[in-house]
């Protein structure tokens, strides 16, 4: 018997979800179809008691768009936790992912800077990178500025956003700062290597599947060589992974990328790196969107919001 046949399903309710509200992520019809989708898809209000401040800070193409979330009951100085959204690098924006910032302010009791940076193909690697970079040195600069404490600085991210958050903690770690208290991965990006299991077992899964994942990396980085891509495009490949911060990956059992994170997990423990993995079995790509609305989801999330709080608030 198979991994595969050993595999929990899917949720049941998850999978209703899915049959009512049908998405996947694809590029067959070019990359704005792939964009509207997303922006399409239905969504709840979620915490609406959060405030959420739009404005731009100097990035290194010109103008950089951030949203800044501050939940109610957030101390005076607050940690702050940076987060970089998912959508294979190419798709995904602030609208499409105020949700799940919304429920990271309040799950962390934490100030939130979501980031829209620059996406392929229009604006491939390393412009996603270098955004991500420029908006967390910015928001360890400006602290008061956003009435929160940058020594409690974190970062997020979901999918692409979770390769980014990976990538930025290594390139923090080798020039020095800005110290990061711990790195949240949901379902991250992190090997390019489809010699993992999980790329055939769910080859054809739904939100995410193989053939995607290819093209929005063929999106995203042209020229690379994914048989041996540098570090700041599979921060997993990286030589030394000792003294990153502490971290927390996600994963989900139906999800091409699942191993992935397991990977990234092992490599930082074996590093030295304090680590926690989940592993959601039932649960596919991107389920932090069904959060609130499929309960295993709500749980997967909540497991990994609470681990990100207990770190910024010990």
């Amino acid at each position: 018997m198979s991994v595969a046949d050993e595999k929990p399903p899917i949720d049941v309710i998850l999978q209703k979800v899915l049959e009512a509200v049908p998405f996947q992520l694809s590029v067959d019809e070019g990359v704005e179809a792939a964009r509207r989708r997303l922006r399409e898809l239905p969504r709840r209000p979620v915490h609406p008691e959060v405030t959420a401040t739009d404005r731009v800070i100097p990035g290194p193409a010109g103008d950089l768009r951030i949203r800044i979330y501050r939940p109610p009951a957030a101390d005076d100085r607050p940690p702050v936790v940076v987060f970089f959204h998912g959508g294979g690098f190419a798709v995904g924006d602030l609208d499409t992912h105020d949700g799940t910032c919304r429920e990271h302010a309040v799950g962390a009791a934490a100030v939130v800077v979501s980031v829209d940076y620059r996406l392929a193909p229009e604006n491939p690697y390393p412009a996603a990178v270098d955004d991500a970079w420029a908006a967390t040195h910015w928001v360890a600069a400006h602290g008061d500025e956003l009435g929160a404490d940058p020594g409690r600085l974190a970062l997020a991210g979901d999918s692409a956003g979770g390769n980014l958050a990976a990538v930025i903690a290594q390139r923090a770690r080798e020039t020095g700062g800005p110290a990061i208290a711990f790195q949240l991965l949901w379902y991250p990006a992190t090997m390019w290597d489809e010699s993992l299991p999980s790329y055939s077992e769910n080859a054809v899964a739904p939100v995410l599947d193989r053939a995607s994942i290819l093209a929005f990396s063929r999106w995203y980085a042209p020229d690379a060589d994914f048989a041996d891509p540098a570090p700041e495009l599979a921060p997993g490949r990286a030589a030394d992974l000792s003294g990153l911060p502490p971290a927390y990956v996600a994963v989900a059992g139906h999800d091409p990328l699942r191993d992935d994170g397991v990977r990234y997990a092992e490599l930082l423990a074996a590093a030295g790196v304090p680590v926690e993995l989940h592993n959601a079995t039932t649960l596919v790509h991107g389920y932090l969107g069904y959060s609130g609305v499929v309960p295993a989801a709500t749980e997967a999330a909540g497991r990994g919001l609470a681990a990100l709080r207990s770190a910024l608030h010990r």
